[in-house]
């Protein structure tokens, strides 16, 4: 398993007290999920939710980027003369569009590509289930 997270402060609906909230993203058992869970300190209002999926929301992006920074998903060798594998691979771990496939895999040859450690991790994992060779470090 692949966790990431942070605790956000923010302001209750219900009282206006303040609200402790940890967010995360985790990988497990092959799939991309992320939650929230959080409670006010003046009063009974709490939560607990979670997703999964291949997009994370925003907010939650945000927050992880934020306090961790992000990480780059980089090849470890020269290009594959052969990008089908790693267009594959992008697809089936982002359910993108063939053309937005095209431009990651565009930017994954020239400079990487960045996002949460756990969003790299996972494309890492889904780019060596086809044989590419990738290295996810900090990009900062």
């Amino acid at each position: 398993m692949i966790t990431q997270g942070v605790h956000v402060i923010g302001r209750c609906d219900a009282c206006g007290g303040t609200t402790i909230c940890d967010v995360g993203q985790f990988f497990e058992r092959g799939m991309l999920s992320w939650g929230t869970e959080g409670r006010c300190t003046s009063c009974q209002s709490g939560w607990c939710e979670e997703d999964s999926g291949p997009v994370t929301p925003e907010n939650i992006r945000q927050a992880l980027l934020q306090e961790h920074g992000p990480a780059r998903l980089r090849l470890s060798a020269d290009p594959p003369k052969n990008l089908v594998p790693v267009l594959q691979a992008l697809r089936g771990a982002r359910e993108l569009s063939l053309g937005e496939a095209r431009e990651q895999a565009t930017q994954l040859v020239e400079t990487g590509l960045t996002g949460t450690l756990v969003e790299m991790e996972v494309l890492a994992v889904h780019l060596r289930g086809r044989a590419v060779a990738v290295t996810v470090e900090s990009a900062e």
